[in-house]
């Protein structure tokens, strides 16, 4: 019994010697190591806050420590906001860190461009580890964009404005010529970025005028839409610098790089039944759900949708979803969609020239064009779909999905490459894919496999479609439909190229 109670005792003694020296801390005398010596806390707009941004910091020494204080160089004045072992704050006392250990600081700003530095509009700070000649810093960096916000109006009992949408309603406004804020919101012009929160609606017999080098960034479930009688002009121009300084740009509002391709960030551009007079020249349109929803037409010969060097990215549904609508385009490029490129359903009248709709999503099942007159009755028919000098190629083998169900279903492919790779041969008997019927198809090249009749895309998957010398659609256009430049602004050649870029040599 004796020998077992001095057991119990060492062990005791042992334990609390081993407890004393987990928790015995020495000063810090600035042997921190950091992850990062500058975190850069990517562009935010004016007020509104950041994503959150990590610091790892590291004890590399053998030796437990206590940093006297861990605090933001501005203190409590400072536009960032720290958390350090999960307590917010922006001054911290006697930091505690175990040896050969780490532990992770957590970052946010919100700032206003009046407090950025005037000549870059950077806001800066520095997180300060220690005291005294052992001071450690990090720098902090931070862009602020100063911008115009178009949101909803709150009513004082509490309710916000919204939109009718048939029996519904959806969080949105009319725009405003003569917002008390604003100014005219129906003039967006390319002096500060707009953000847009729900939907910016466009009142009956208005346009809303877009000028070239506009930038437009939506919140999640925002966009435009288009009423009845009313229009929308975009009116980019072509640039001369990689900087894009007269392409307008819509996407969403998340700016770090992580998010610069992701799909199904923000709403649609939402052309209503009987909006008209639509004109979009020289748009780069990305990471939507729908990139523009055409719902009908204005009910005149003359396009409801006029489309111009167009470009439409990583939409997690579909590129332009038209239903009965009445569509004219050119040197209209669409990539990268949840379903299909272009979708021309319940019918319409669609001509395109010189485009290049291709689907690169990474699914088995997408397709680049789809035709359907839905249940065949005369108002969903298909009076007219003509694609010539175009290229309609996918990652997955079919590139054309057609769907005739009642008599009037007018299709042709002109000079243009389409992926059709039937290896299970299952539409070798269907009229709708007769190839060799030159009513429906005039001097097409099929690509029956990923080799034959290839593109020669730059690189695909990442939005990259000129194609290059090797492509299968160099010298194969029609000349005649080649009347003016390509998306480039490069002038066309006699024989000219399918799709909406001449060929050229990549680097």
């Amino acid at each position: 019994m004796r020998r077992l109670l001095l057991l119990i005792l060492i062990g005791f003694a042992v334990s609390l010697t081993s407890c004393r020296n987990d928790f015995d801390f020495e000063s810090n005398t600035g042997g921190l190591r950091f992850s990062k010596d500058t975190v850069y806390l990517d562009t935010v707009f004016t007020n509104i806050g950041s994503s959150t941004y990590t610091l790892k910091v590291y004890n590399r020494s053998d030796k437990n420590i206590s940093i006297p204080k861990v605090q933001l160089a501005k203190g409590e004045t400072s536009k960032y906001r720290m958390m350090v072992d999960g307590i917010p704050g922006r001054v911290f006392d006697d930091v505690e860190l175990l040896a050969k250990d780490s532990m992770f600081i957590f970052i946010e700003v919100t700032a206003d461009v009046a407090d950025a530095n005037p000549t870059d509009f950077l806001y800066t700070d520095q997180i300060l580890f220690g005291e005294g000649i052992n001071t450690q810093k990090v720098e902090l960096v931070t862009l602020i964009q100063d911008a115009i916000f178009l949101y909803p109006q709150k009513f004082s009992d509490g309710t916000t404005e919204t939109l009718p949408i048939g029996d519904d309603e959806i969080y949105g406004f009319y725009l405003d010529e003569a917002d008390p804020t604003n100014g005219n919101e129906l003039h967006w012009t390319n002096t500060k970025p707009y953000v847009v929160y729900g939907y910016a609606a466009v009142p009956p017999n208005k346009t809303l005028v877009v000028d070239a080098g506009a930038r437009v960034h939506f919140h999640a479930e925002s966009g435009i839409i288009v009423a009845n009688n009313a229009s929308i002009h975009v009116n980019g121009s072509t640039s001369t610098t990689e900087a894009l300084e007269n392409e307008v740009i819509f996407e969403g509002d998340r700016l770090e790089p992580d998010f610069a391709d992701v799909p199904g960030q923000w709403g649609t551009i939402w052309l209503t039944q009987g909006s008209t007079d639509n004109q979009i020249k020289n748009l780069t349109l990305k990471n939507a759900t729908v990139g523009i929803l055409v719902s009908g037409n204005d009910g005149t010969p003359t396009p409801t949708l006029d489309l111009e060097n167009t470009q439409i990215y990583n939409c997690s549904n579909v590129g332009i979803l038209a239903r009965t609508g009445n569509i004219e385009g050119r040197n209209v490029v669409i990539n990268n969609c949840g379903q299909t490129s272009f979708a021309g359903s319940f019918g319409g009248s669609y001509e395109f020239v010189h485009c290049t709709f291709a689907n690169y999503w990474p699914t088995p099942n997408q397709t680049a064009v789809l035709l359907d007159d839905y249940d065949g009755s005369a108002i969903y028919a298909l009076t007219k779909a003509n694609f010539k000098n175009c290229i309609i190629h996918t990652s997955s083998n079919f590139g054309i999905v057609l769907k005739k169900t009642g008599s009037t279903f007018v299709y042709n492919f002109d000079h243009s490459l389409i992926k059709f790779a039937d290896f299970s041969n299952q539409f070798t008997n269907n009229p709708l894919y007769a190839f060799s019927n030159t009513a429906l198809y005039t001097n097409c090249l099929i690509a029956t496999n990923s080799t034959v009749n290839n593109p020669d895309f730059k690189d695909a998957r990442n939005n990259e479609l000129i194609i290059g010398e090797d492509s299968s659609a160099r010298g194969n256009a029609d000349n005649t439909y080649s009347t003016f430049n390509d998306i480039l602004n490069n002038p066309r050649t006699n024989p000219s190229d399918m799709g909406a870029y001449n060929w050229t040599t990549f680097d």
